[in-house]
């Protein structure tokens, strides 16, 4: 398989406060990572370095080989690294349709020819085909995490990161994410990082793991050789 992500000691701070110290992590195209720890060992920070929204002090981050920690945010997504944050942040006054359409500025820069919104997303979530022209703000919990996935899909990631993905979503639409995310893993053959206190979840479909404390990585391994409850204790605050 080929590579997709590499992480050399990367070390990343807010002003002076280190937050990251000598993170390595490595994955390949169609494979899930999932990031595990307690409340404020620095998860969010990392999916952050790896889009280029928190800066990085040290260390490099290779996309298909290429060091990419010089470049922007926006640069980053054009290279393909999509991002779902923590709390979704969709456009609330934008309708479903329109909020896809953003995702797709990621596009910019590489030779496409189409540039509408792909099927493949209505496929994935029909949901978001019959509420196209419904605003984003009117939407509930599990509908705008479809939406903001959608959006991030938009812009035809190889590296999906996901923060949290679970949080303030009904059961139901969950179990429906929890598909997906293995449909664009092994579908797609998208690469995908996740952040999620819900283990079970992440093992549905994660390959491997790394449990972070005070911002670095502290254990890692293959989920299939380990149960979720069994690595619980190192997340529960």
């Amino acid at each position: 398989m080929n590579e997709l992500l590499n992480l050399r000691q990367v070390s990343a701070a807010y002003g002076e406060a280190a937050v990251l110290s000598g993170i390595d992590l490595a994955m390949n195209a169609g494979t899930a990572t999932a990031v595990i720890g307690r409340n404020g060992v620095g998860k969010t920070t990392l999916l952050r370095t790896i889009i280029g929204l928190t800066r990085l002090t040290e260390g490099q981050i290779l996309l298909n080989g290429s060091d990419i920690a010089a470049l922007g945010a926006h640069q980053r997504a054009r290279r393909g690294v999509g991002y779902v944050p923590q709390g979704r942040h969709v456009f609330p006054h934008l309708t479903v349709a329109e909020n896809l359409q953003v995702g797709l500025s990621a596009l910019e820069g590489r030779n496409l020819r189409d540039r509408a919104i792909p099927d493949s997303i209505f496929d994935l979530f029909p949901k978001l085909k019959d509420i196209a022209h419904r605003h984003a703000g009117y939407l509930s919990g599990g509908e705008q995490q479809q939406l903001a996935i959608g959006r991030a899909l938009a812009g035809r990631p190889q590296l999906l990161l996901l923060d949290e993905p679970t949080e303030g979503v009904q059961p139901s639409i969950v179990q429906q994410i929890q598909h997906v995310l293995g449909r664009i893993r092994s579908e797609l053959q998208v690469g995908i990082i996740i952040v999620e206190q819900n283990l079970d979840f992440a093992w549905s479909f994660a390959d491997h793991f790394v449990v972070m404390q005070r911002g670095q990585v502290v254990r890692h391994g293959a989920t299939a050789a380990i149960e979720a409850n069994a690595i619980s204790h190192l997340v529960h605050v």
